[in-house]
C-alpha cells in the first residue's frame, strides 16, 4: 500500500494546457476512481502517475518519495489497460511469470506466486491455455494477474472493462472490488462510466476540462454535488434542471419561483445576494412522487414517452418548455401520453447559481417511499 500525493500537477502539450494545478491526496489502501467526459484529462492524469507521460509542472509523490523523474519501471506500480497486452505466443502461466522472469526471480518463488494469483482470480484451470483460447473476461483477469505478480504499491486501471459486454462488465466490476478488499492495495481506476465509479469507488474524482470539479464519496457526490456539472454527470437518468428566480431569503432557505411551477422554499444557504437573481432548481428523477397530498414543489407534466426497464419505469414529458423525467410508481402502468402532477420534497431539491455552483444544502435528503 502507498499514499499518492499530487501537488499542483500540470500537463501541457506545447501551448495547450491539458491539466491545471491538480491537488489531490489518495490515501493508503483507497480505491479512487477518476471519471469525467472525453477530453477531461482523466487518462492523461493516470498516465502521469504511471510515468507514461512526462509532468509539465508540480510534484508527484508516491509513499512520500518524489517520483517526477523516476522511470516507470522503478515506481513499483501495477498497470492494467483497456487492451489486455498479453503475449499471444505464451500460455497464461508464461504470461503471469513474465514480469518475475525479467526480474530474475527464483523459479520456486515464481511458481508459488503463480499458484496464489491464479487461485485468487479463479484462473487455475486456464494456466496452459493461450490468450486466443480465452474469453474477454478471462484475458482481463490474466492481465490483472500479471500486475499482481509484481506485488506493486499501487494499481493503475485505465478503462479496463470497456472492451467487455454488459454482463462481463458487471462480473468484472465485482471481481475487481473483491480483489481490492482482499489485497488492500491503493488502486486508481479511470472510467467514463459513472455507474462503475459509483459502485466501485471509496472516493471519486470528477474532472472537467483539465480541472478537478469535485472529490468525494459516491454518496456525497450524488446528494451534495458542488456544481450543476457534477449533478448532471452523476446519476442515471440525469438530474432535472428547472429555471427559476429567487424571490426571498430567510432563515429556512430560499424561496424560488419556477418558470414551470409554483414558488418553493428550498432549505439551502439563505444568501441575500441571490434575491431577484436567476437560479436553477435540480431534482433527481427518483425524488419525484405522484402521490396526492404531499407538500413540496408541484409540477404539471405533459407525458409524451414512457421507458420501461422491467424493475423500474421512467416517464418523460414537458413541464412548460422544459423536459422532465421522473420515475413512475411501481403499481400500475402508464400510457405513452397524458398529464401527471409531480411533487418533490423541498429537502430533495438543489439550487444552482448562474455560474453553475451549488448553493449549500441545509437539510439531509428526504426519504419518501
Amino acid at each position: 500500500m502507498a499514499e499518492v500525493r499530487l501537488e499542483g500537477l500540470r500537463k501541457s502539450f506545447g501551448t495547450i494546457e491539458i491539466l491545471r494545478n491538480i491537488d489531490l491526496t489518495i490515501d493508503h489502501g483507497e480505491f479512487v476512481v477518476f471519471v469525467g467526459p472525453s477530453g477531461s484529462g482523466k487518462s492523461t492524469l493516470l498516465r502521469m502517475i504511471g510515468g507514461l507521460e512526462p509532468i509539465s509542472g508540480g510534484r508527484l509523490l508516491i509513499d512520500n518519495e518524489l517520483v517526477n523523474d523516476i522511470d516507470t519501471a522503478d515506481r513499483n506500480l501495477g498497470m492494467v489497460f483497456q487492451s489486455y497486452a498479453l503475449y499471444p505466443h505464451m500460455t497464461v502461466k508464461e504470461n503471469l511469470a513474465f514480469p518475475l522472469r525479467m526480474a530474475r526471480a527464483p523459479k520456486a518463488e515464481i511458481a508459488t506466486k503463480i499458484a496464489k494469483t491464479a487461485s485468487l482470480l479463479q484462473i487455475d484451470h486456464l494456466l496452459d491455455r493461450k490468450p486466443r483460447q480465452l474469453s474477454g473476461g478471462q484475458r482481463q483477469r490474466v492481465a490483472i494477474g500479471r500486475a499482481i505478480m509484481r506485488e506493486p504499491k499501487v494499481f493503475l486501471f485505465d478503462e479496463p472493462l470497456s472492451n467487455l459486454d454488459t454482463e462481463l462488465r458487471v462480473q468484472m466490476r465485482v471481481q475487481i472490488a473483491k480483489l481490492h478488499e482482499q489485497l488492500g492495495n491503493t488502486m486508481i481506476y479511470v472510467t467514463h462510466d459513472q455507474v462503475e465509479a459509483m459502485t466501485m469507488a471509496d472516493k471519486i474524482v470528477i474532472l472537467k476540462d483539465g480541472n478537478i470539479e469535485q472529490v468525494g464519496s459516491p454518496h456525497d457526490l450524488y446528494h451534495y454535488p458542488a456544481s450543476r456539472f457534477v449533478a448532471g454527470f452523476i446519476g442515471s437518468p440525469k438530474m432535472n434542471f428547472l429555471a427559476g428566480k429567487v424571490e426571498a431569503a430567510h432563515q429556512h432557505g430560499l424561496d424560488v419561483r419556477l418558470e414551470a411551477g409554483s414558488t418553493i422554499s428550498v432549505p439551502v444557504q439563505p444568501d441575500q445576494g441571490l434575491i431577484g437573481k436567476p437560479v436553477t432548481v435540480g431534482i433527481r428523477p427518483d425524488d419525484f412522487s405522484s402521490t396526492p397530498g404531499l407538500q413540496g414543489i408541484s409540477i404539471a407534466l405533459d407525458v409524451d414517452f414512457v421507458e420501461h426497464f422491467g424493475s423500474v419505469t421512467y416517464i418523460y414529458g414537458l413541464a412548460g418548455d422544459e423536459t422532465v423525467v421522473a420515475r413512475a410508481p411501481k403499481s400500475g402502468s402508464r400510457k405513452d401520453a397524458g398529464k401527471l402532477t409531480l411533487t418533490a420534497a423541498p429537502a430533495d431539491c438543489h439550487v444552482f447559481m448562474s455560474n453553475g455552483k451549488s448553493v449549500l444544502r441545509l437539510q439531509a435528503p428526504a426519504t419518501w417511499s
